[in-house]
């Protein structure tokens, strides 16, 4: 048999026809199965019966008869949250818990997918053992490619920590590229020139500013930044955009690492005011009108922002 061919079937292989249906009402349609019948101009491929209309179902335990749902029950609509203090974790149903498994081994392996070296893994066990929370490593890999895609000669970052995120920065980066990169620990900037210096980044590739991020962007020239990377003090994130947005040139990018807060972002209830911060900084960046905004959802919630 051909492609496409619809199998031939004898008339004794057709169930008897039923009755006629009354001018202008749809009709019921029995068939073998795969067999192509025709109701006023409209072609039905049958796999055992096909209903059209209103007809009677089968009887309720026979093949093909409606499945009984649930009986529904008050709550919140398609699973948003009514407007509480409190949420409710809602039960997850057939495919939607098989998705939402696939979503989180899906997370699992982006964040494998780019494997890190042993300068990275060293500074990753560094940030550990100070009580610090690096960026994961599919966040690193975003910085990375997103470091080469603007083709970054100039980054600032704001929050050295102990390299993890600057590594990834100086990978994505021109050779000839340099790192300014400012925290409030020197401890902490030590364990990076390290981390630097084991990644084989030469030492003029990084400039290691100590102090506070509103102190020392000021201070930094106008437009001479292709990517500014911001992982500081989450009450202050409305300040560095502004600061940022100074700093950037038209088409350079802006980065804010860990917007999300756990989920807290997104969560309806009061929250604490470092969250209530983070969700003026979201909307500032969605409805900026100097940027085109993006949410990446890896990590913690990377948000960025190109410069028009």
């Amino acid at each position: 048999m051909g492609p496409g061919k619809v199998p031939a079937v004898a008339p004794s292989d057709l169930p008897p026809p039923g009755p006629a249906s009354a001018p202008g009402t749809n009709a019921l349609v029995t068939a073998a199965p795969g067999v192509v019948r025709t109701v006023r101009g409209t072609v039905v491929t049958a796999s055992a019966t096909a209903v059209m209309g209103r007809s009677s179902p089968p009887p309720a335990g026979t093949p093909g008869a409606p499945r009984s749902l649930p009986s529904p029950t008050p709550g919140p609509i398609c699973g948003f949250p009514a407007p509480t203090d409190t949420v409710t974790a809602r039960q997850l149903w057939g495919q939607e818990r098989a998705i939402t498994g696939n979503r989180q081994t899906g997370w699992t392996f982006a964040d494998a997918f780019v494997a890190e070296d042993e300068a990275l893994l060293w500074a990753r066990d560094q940030a550990h053992a100070a009580g610090l929370r690096p960026v994961s490593p599919a966040t690193g890999a975003v910085l990375r490619m997103l470091s080469a895609t603007v083709d970054a000669k100039a980054v600032a970052e704001i929050g050295t920590g102990t390299g993890v995120s600057g590594i990834h920065l100086l990978s994505g980066m021109r050779p000839d590229g340099v790192l300014t990169t400012v925290d409030t620990e020197p401890e902490c900037q030590q364990f990076a020139r390290e981390a630097f210096r084991a990644a084989g980044f030469a030492a003029n590739r990084a400039r290691f500013i100590p102090g506070r991020a509103l102190d020392v962007l000021p201070r930094l020239a106008d437009g001479g930044y292709d990517l500014v990377f911001c992982d500081g003090d989450r009450m202050e994130g409305l300040e560095y955009l502004a600061e940022s947005l100074r700093l950037l040139r038209p088409g350079g990018l802006v980065c804010f690492e860990g917007v999300l807060a756990d989920g807290r972002t997104v969560e309806s209830g009061p929250q604490p005011v470092e969250v209530v911060r983070l969700r003026e900084l979201v909307r500032e960046v969605r409805e900026s009108p100097e940027l085109i905004p993006s949410l990446v959802p890896v990590g913690d919630g990377l948000l960025c922002g190109v410069k028009r």
